[in-house]
């Protein structure tokens, strides 16, 4: 019988409340244990591993933790554990940085097993709480053999997402997830899982640091009537790269523009993102990115953006050709 490994973080799938709210809880309080006693049949279809690598809710994610998530994804895949080889890994998240842990992983994970991401946006003590079944269907995608090769998945409501598209998109609906550029990779149905298409390219693996933290990077969100302010604070405070949430294609103020171009001068990398949710901010269109020594983010969000960058300082990684070329590759 293969094997799978859940690694918890916490979050609200592992939330709990009086059984009439879904509003008030306290997240990361059902252990992962819990978690699969709460899931009938789920030994019947793999040998089931869990460890607690966290127990927080996703506002509270950090380095650390995903330092620990990615040296132990990595280990598992490689070594197995005190069971054996390992099959595939569920991580237990908290919905609202999931997308940023799901990114970091899909850039530094450098297994080809199938590593899945669920969480649920219904308390574990909810009626009709969603995690159960969330949890299921990732160890069902964990299982698939497709599912391999293709880097960190998300799986929620029925719903295959890629690492480096998905996004939350609501903050209590069910179906809070989307990909809104290249679309969900596959679902889960009563047949079992289905991909939409092959897996893609890879970027080769970054390097993990030693230890966190990582370099410093701040989003800044453009906005009507902005200037210079939130530019000339991050640098103050010791940023070393700052990700423009950008108005339309990634563009801002002519006075934040000439900031930012201010901050490069310093040895700021600078990438340009959109704030909107959807499309590729483009180089050289409304933003002279050559002249100014920007790099533009294509259709990595802000909040991804911010994580890429990191990495890529963190690797030695910053003149503004060689961010730009790690932009427009499988990232």
């Amino acid at each position: 019988m293969p094997r799978i490994v859940i690694l918890a973080t916490g979050g609200t799938i592992a939330g709990a409340a009086d059984a009439r709210s879904h509003a008030g809880y306290n997240a990361g309080q059902i252990s992962a244990a819990q978690l699969v006693a709460a899931v009938p049949g789920l030994e019947t279809l793999a040998r089931i591993g869990t460890e607690q690598i966290a127990a927080i809710g996703s506002q509270d994610m950090n380095e650390a933790v995903w330092f620990k998530l990615a040296e132990r994804i990595d280990a598992l895949a490689a070594q197995g554990d005190v069971d054996g080889d390992v099959d595939g890994i569920v991580v237990t998240h908290g919905t609202d940085t999931m997308e940023e842990t799901a990114f970091f992983l899909d850039l530094i994970v450098g297994t080809s097993k199938p590593v899945v991401l669920v969480g649920a946006m219904r308390p574990a003590t909810a009626m009709s709480a969603d995690g159960p079944l969330n949890l299921l269907e990732a160890v069902l995608v964990a299982l698939s053999p497709e599912a391999a090769g293709r880097g960190p998945l998300v799986v929620l409501n029925d719903t295959i997402h890629g690492a480096r598209d998905v996004t939350k998109t609501s903050t209590t609906e069910v179906q809070a997830f989307r990909s809104p550029n290249f679309g969900p990779a596959g679902f889960v149905s009563p047949n079992g899982v289905v991909f939409f298409r092959p897996a893609g390219p890879r970027a080769p693996a970054y390097k993990l640091p030693p230890a966190p933290p990582l370099p410093r990077v701040a989003i800044i969100y453009a906005h009507a009537g902005m200037d210079a302010t939130d530019v000339r604070a991050a640098v103050a405070a010791g940023a070393k790269g700052i990700v423009l949430a950008g108005v339309g294609d990634g563009n801002a103020s002519r006075d934040a523009i000439a900031a930012l171009a201010d901050a490069v001068m310093q040895g700021v990398a600078v990438v340009r993102a959109s704030r909107t949710g959807s499309g590729p901010v483009m180089r050289n269109i409304e933003v002279a990115d050559d002249a100014c020594g920007f790099a533009a983010a294509g259709f990595a969000n802000p909040a991804k953006a911010r994580v890429l960058l990191q990495v890529l300082l963190a690797n030695g990684i910053s003149s503004p050709e060689a961010v730009q070329t790690a932009f427009d590759g499988p990232i």
